[in-house]
């Protein structure tokens, strides 16, 4: 059974953390047991949960030292269906609120830390190694992306306002990897009223220059019935 230790473990030095997001509700993927809805990350794709999948391919790509941000009320749940080394902790009501109190269980280490969703559950070993890369070549924060490839344009209402060009458009995606005191830091600044979508923002809100590496399409994002099937048929291709 995983707990919530009431120290900050201590990673080996120089050796990546990963935070798994795994807060949330999943309303919108439409889960019910029991007449409530389903955490998000407890949503079953091939026979396990979400947030199953998503810790399994952080561990096989070799970050030896995970954080998961659950619903405090579903805690149990988490623990009994992660690997014993995986450390949970309570999840806030924003993003924000949640990677915070898992980075207080980042704080003795100083190698990477990755933030990534539970969401993107067949996130490629190789995403997790370029992230890595990065911030082993010296960057303090890096992004996966993945090129626009749809006509993209900006509306008012029903109307096209716009064309935007794709050019410099990209797609992001988890993990995203920093340094870790930049992270800290970066958090440390910041309320968590504040609604930013992504850590990558939190950190440019910081003046961090934020790099970027090659993204891929088995790491999208679960958030509509429709993208569950999608999800069962690449498993089921494998």
């Amino acid at each position: 059974m995983s707990t919530n230790p009431p120290h900050h473990h201590h990673p080996a030095p120089g050796s990546a953390t990963a935070i798994v997001v795994a807060a949330g509700s999943g309303v919108r993927l439409g889960a019910v047991r029991s007449g409530r809805p389903v955490p998000k990350a407890l949503v079953e794709v091939g026979g396990r949960p979400l947030v199953a999948h998503a810790v399994e391919g952080l561990l096989a790509a070799g970050v030896p030292d995970v954080v998961v941000a659950v619903p405090d009320e579903h805690r149990g749940e988490f623990a009994a269906l992660l690997p014993a080394e995986v450390t949970l902790v309570a999840g806030g009501a924003t993003r924000t609120a949640s990677v915070r109190n898992a980075l207080a269980h980042c704080v003795a280490g100083d190698g990477p830390v990755l933030v990534h969703d539970a969401a993107r559950p067949f996130t490629p070993a190789a995403v997790v190694t370029r992230v890595l890369a990065a911030l082993a070549a010296g960057a303090r924060a890096v992004v996966p992306v993945l090129p626009v490839v749809d006509t993209t344009v900006e509306v008012d209402g029903d109307r096209v306002v716009t064309e935007v060009a794709r050019d410099a458009l990209r797609r992001v995606q988890t993990p995203q990897g920093f340094d870790r005191a930049t992270l800290l830091a970066a958090y440390a600044a910041v309320t968590d009223e504040q609604a930013y979508t992504d850590d990558a923002s939190v950190v440019r809100a910081q003046g961090v220059v934020v790099h970027t590496v090659a993204g891929d399409e088995l790491a999208a994002k679960i958030t509509v019935p429709h993208d569950l099937v999608q999800a069962e048929h690449r498993l089921a291709a494998r």
